[in-house]
């Protein structure tokens, strides 16, 4: 007779990302001197209650300047690879919560049908009290094309939308934060 397996049960993510991340290169995208526009985007995470989450993880996914990403599932023959741009950043938040990311403003992408998406960053985020990471994705308020962007278009609240839009600020920096719940919070997509 086969023995049944029982699952065991969920694990929240522990405090523990400040280990192994001592790595500041991985928040700096631009290092190896990509082609494109170089931005900065920096914000907080804070809590349903406003505090700051000092160890959440933060990492980010986007394609290079011309609208391609450096996977081999990207077939985009058009678009060229940058050797210098590997699209893959990831950054921990300090004890006010904060982070700062040094990157590329990336290019567009198709998305479903081929329908052009604007620029872009996947972001996947980890903090205690998650039971597994959550996505959403960062756009810029100065892009024309969110406009008609498939994911934005499709957000009835113009307040939730906004949650998605990074604002540029003083210097070209852009304003990006993460709120966990409640008023204001971030959209977050269910892959």
């Amino acid at each position: 007779m086969a023995a049944k397996l029982i699952p065991t049960p969920g694990q929240t993510v522990g405090p523990f990302f400040a280990l192994g991340l001592d790595r500041p290169e991985w928040a700096d995208m631009t290092r190896h001197n990509p082609q494109g526009e170089r931005l900065t985007i920096e914000g907080r995470v804070v809590d349903g209650d406003g505090a700051a989450v000092p160890d959440a993880l933060i990492e980010l996914w986007q394609a290079n300047a011309a609208g391609r990403y450096d996977h081999l599932a990207d077939e985009q023959a058009d678009k060229k690879i940058d050797p210098n741009f590997h699209g893959y950043g990831r950054v921990a938040t300090d004890a006010e919560g904060r982070f700062r990311i040094r990157t590329i403003k990336p290019g567009p992408v198709p998305g479903r049908g081929n329908a052009l998406q604007a620029p872009h960053i996947n972001v996947a985020f980890f903090a205690r009290g998650l039971l597994r990471q959550l996505h959403t994705r960062i756009y810029f308020s100065d892009e024309p094309a969110n406009a008609s962007d498939p994911l934005l278009s499709s957000i009835d609240e113009e307040s939730v939308r906004r949650t998605l839009i990074a604002r540029r600020g003083e210097g070209g920096v852009y304003r990006f934060d993460f709120v966990l719940q409640g008023e204001n919070e971030t959209a977050f997509l269910d892959l």
